[in-house]
């Protein structure tokens, strides 16, 4: 019996010592590996032999494009206009060595960079241009947040604002040119459903809001 159980209990100890030395890395991904916590070197795709109980894989990375949405988030344009954008971001592991080490989270960092930088630009333009000039935006979102996240190893490839919405008060014509002129004062008085009405008088327009009483 004795001569059974060393046997096994060797087996066991080449199968457990294998499975701490060797380590396969998938294609388009890479391991961070370290000695004794520190950092030690980056494995790419394929078969890799580790000193047991001395290295150890720290963090793994995909070399693969990330999609992420940037959420939806209120900007001021420079007209003083209140718009609701969100849009989609790419980007990339570059370096994994600074992915690793250089920030906490790079893909909520990178998120978080786009919400600001997108803010700053909308504010920079006028209502009307938000539509026009979203390669424009695209392209300042990405400029910006590519420079600011070299750092933490990422590559910021694209980003794509994905919709525009108005508050529902403006999305009415009469505020098409908000940003330009202001609304004339009312001119007249009238019947209301729902708590607004427009009304025409003399070839003017005028917006009401009223208070519905019990």
């Amino acid at each position: 019996m004795m001569g059974l159980i060393i046997p096994a209990l060797l087996a066991l100890a080449v199968i457990v010592l294998l499975f701490m030395t060797v380590r396969i890395v998938p294609q388009r991904q890479i391991y961070v590996v370290e000695r004794l916590g520190k950092y030690r070197t980056s494995l790419e795709a394929g078969l890799h032999i580790l000193m047991p109980f001395i290295d150890r894989v720290a963090y793994r990375h995909s070399l693969k494009e990330i999609v992420r949405d940037v959420p939806r988030q209120s900007c001021i344009t420079k007209d003083n206009i209140e718009v609701s954008v969100d849009g989609v971001m790419y980007l990339q592991v570059v370096d994994a060595k600074a992915a690793s080490y250089g920030v906490d989270d790079y893909v909520m960092a990178s998120q978080q960079l786009a919400q600001t930088t997108l803010r700053s630009v909308i504010g920079k333009i006028d209502l009307d241009k938000t539509f026009e000039e979203r390669g424009e935006i695209n392209m300042e979102v990405v400029k910006a947040v590519d420079e600011a996240a070299q750092p933490w190893g990422v590559k910021v490839l694209r980003y794509e604002v994905a919709d525009i919405n108005l508050p529902v008060i403006q999305q009415h014509p009469v505020f098409a040119n908000a940003g330009r002129r202001r609304l004339p004062r009312p001119l007249g008085q009238g019947p209301c459903r729902n708590g607004m009405s427009i009304q025409s008088k003399g070839g003017g327009m005028c917006i009401k809001q009223h208070l519905r009483t019990p």
